[in-house]
């Protein structure tokens, strides 16, 4: 038998929990940014959190979610480039429909 689990992208509120787990942080300039960029890219809470985790003692709360903020831009990247095609497409049908 088959079961279907619907697993959302990662929200801001999502976010939060994750900061406050992985970094004991609840407030942050950098939380702005991402905020934004989450709102415009589709990643996963694992991918969230994998992003925030410090991979090493030293790693501070800043340069984790620095870490995040260039993977989402990284994803915002690749969903533009992979949308591009797509779009053009359509702006092609509508500037050159196809004769049926």
């Amino acid at each position: 038998m088959d079961k279907h689990i619907e697993m959302p992208y990662c929200c801001f509120e999502a976010f939060k929990g994750l900061a406050n787990n992985y970094l004991d942080i609840y407030l942050h300039e950098l939380f702005a940014e991402i905020g934004s960029l989450l709102a415009e890219t589709n990643m996963t809470p694992a991918d969230v959190a994998e992003n925030i985790m410090p991979q090493y003692d030293e790693e501070d709360a800043e340069s984790c979610l620095k870490n995040l903020i260039e993977a989402l831009k990284e994803e915002k990247e690749e969903e533009e480039a992979q949308l591009k095609p797509k779009k053009e497409e359509k702006e092609k049908e509508i500037c050159f429909p196809k004769n049926e």
